[in-house]
């Protein structure tokens, strides 16, 4: 299927490996000019390079990279220095770290709430209206399936990203949509990104059994009974930034391999 967005220009945020990346790939695949933002400046000129090479070289995609803080006022201003109009805009930011909200102590709070809320909607404040002058606009937020399914040792993320999921209810349902503007949210479940893995990590050291085990545990709780991958959490956005997906706003889009165990 032929997605329609060839020669659109789209910041990827986080997108120096793991599920950012995956995005990247896919929306390059499909033709689209991408900015690609992390804070690793070794990671991002790697990624960016083999973007170029395995796949802007079959589709004559762009690829800009830009190592930035994109938490950061200032870390913005630098990406929006190298381009200032997006056709598509992904954000992305890793997740606040697990712990018990007892520890939890103001400056935690606020900053996990700039990372997973603030941000994003500084992001989409600073590129909806040209895309709404333009007649076109695709906004997907990288949030988590903990939206659905609160998880007790994850409260930071909880919090900070149901509250870009309430504001995102709000501005999806505005008139940017009737000028061809829509703002969804993808949630992530289990993938096989770098964030699992230090999470098995950490617990394997908490508990002292093996990562794999804890790895096994978790996949026998999911239907499909494995994690997901990069590549195929890239398609789906790539989906929802497409012209197909024209008529799907303002939606929680889950991908966890069937785990969340609610009907709605």
């Amino acid at each position: 299927m032929d997605l329609g967005i060839k020669g659109k220009w789209a910041l990827v945020c986080g997108a120096s490996k793991g599920l950012g990346l995956g995005c990247a790939q896919a929306l390059v695949q499909e033709g689209v000019n991408v900015l690609i933002v992390a804070r690793g400046a070794e990671q991002l000129a790697v990624s960016a390079s083999d973007l170029i090479a395995h796949q802007a070289a079959s589709t004559g995609a762009n690829v800009l990279f830009c190592a930035q803080d994109i938490t950061t006022e200032a870390g913005r201003a630098a990406v929006f220095a190298m381009r200032k109009d997006f056709d598509i805009v992904v954000t992305n930011a890793g997740g606040p770290p697990p712990g018990d909200f007892r520890d939890w102590d103001r400056e935690a709070w606020i900053k996990a709430v700039d990372a997973n809320m603030l941000t994003p909607i500084e992001l989409i404040k600073a590129t909806v209206d040209g895309m709404a002058a333009r007649g076109f606009g695709r906004i997907v937020n990288i949030t988590s399936s903990s939206v659905k399914a609160p998880i007790d040792v994850l409260g930071l993320s909880n919090g900070a990203r149901s509250g870009l999921t309430g504001f995102v209810a709000g501005v999806a349902r505005s008139g940017l949509a009737a000028k061809g503007v829509t703002i969804n949210n993808l949630l992530p479940g289990v993938f096989d990104t770098d964030r699992i893995k230090t999470m098995l990590a950490a617990n394997s050291k908490k508990t002292g059994q093996t990562v794999e085990a804890l790895a096994d545990a978790r996949r026998q709780n999911i239907p499909a009974r494995r994690f997901g991958t990069p590549q195929e959490f890239g398609a789906i956005c790539a989906f929802l930034c497409s012209q197909q997906a024209g008529y799907i706003n303002g939606q929680n889009v889950l991908a966890d391999g069937g785990a969340y165990p609610g009907t709605y």
